[in-house]
């Protein structure tokens, strides 16, 4: 570990300590996972983590984040949060995370007050202050902590630290909830993110590492790193990839030449003037 990288996991773990108590929101992805790791070495069972079950968070990420808190001894809380349930939220508004993230915070803070924890800590870091990400809106008004961009860390460091600690998600692919890959407008289903989700599984089952299936009406739009292009385009994998996409109730399967990008729904409000990104 260089000094660097260093001066950041003291910074976070003193900080950790100065909160004294803390419930992390907890997706199992590479920065809550992280996060939740540093938080139990520093505070024990001051510590307890809440993952969210919903129609938009794949089982895979449920199983997984239920799998590292069993390993690591950490007690773990899963709270009902119903996305589609949230008044305005199927409309898919651009302000839809936000209205995610509030409500999901209020429940975490409830399990937190039952449990005589302190505060509620989120595994944002530096890079998500550059793209549109309304969800940090409720992070700020509602108190929530962020640990890892206090200590300044991007995704790199996270990855870095993260393969130090010995932690599996060091170089797992990143992740956001399924309703990110509808257009803003397009009602979101259980039925449409069902779809998503088949197909993602699919493209993750036949090795491919970072993807999104992005979902216009019924029309599937894959994302992968420009390096497996080849790979998706070999007769054999093309054709088992339309075959099972129209399964999954799409009607027509095309492939991003751009490749995968995080935030690629939002390029379009940049380009109609609508808000950047949002620092709290």
């Amino acid at each position: 570990m260089n000094e660097e990288l260093n001066d950041k996991m003291e910074c976070l773990k003193r900080y950790l300590v100065s909160l004294k108590s803390v419930a992390v929101a907890f997706s199992s992805g590479v920065d809550s996972t992280f996060l939740l790791k540093v938080a139990h070495e520093v505070l024990g069972d001051r510590v307890i983590a809440v993952t969210a079950k919903s129609c938009s968070f794949p089982k895979r990420e449920l199983e997984e984040a239920k799998a590292f808190c069993k390993k690591e001894g950490i007690r773990h809380f899963i709270c009902e949060s119903e996305e589609l349930e949230i008044e305005g939220f199927s409309k898919n508004p651009v302000n839809r995370c936000y209205l995610c993230k509030r409500e999901l915070f209020e429940k975490i803070g409830e399990i937190a007050a039952d449990n005589h924890i302190g505060n509620i800590a989120e595994g944002s870091n530096l890079d998500d202050n550059g793209d549109y990400r309304p969800g940090l809106q409720a992070v700020a008004e509602l108190d929530i902590k962020s640990p890892l961009r206090y200590a300044g860390m991007t995704k790199e460091d996270i990855r870095r630290l993260s393969r130090e600690l010995g932690l599996a998600t060091w170089n797992k692919q990143s992740f956001a909830c399924l309703s990110s890959r509808f257009v803003y407008g397009e009602d979101i289903t259980r039925e449409k993110l069902s779809m998503v989700d088949r197909a993602e599984q699919l493209l993750l089952d036949m090795g491919f590492h970072q993807i999104r299936v992005r979902i216009h009406d019924k029309i599937a739009r894959i994302e992968i790193l420009p390096e497996e292009f080849e790979k998706l385009l070999q007769p054999e994998i093309r054709e088992k990839v339309i075959s099972e996409f129209r399964s999954c109730g799409f009607s027509y399967v095309t492939m991003d030449l751009q490749g995968y990008r995080t935030g690629s729904m939002n390029e379009t409000l940049h380009s109609e003037g609508q808000p950047g990104g949002w620092e709290a």
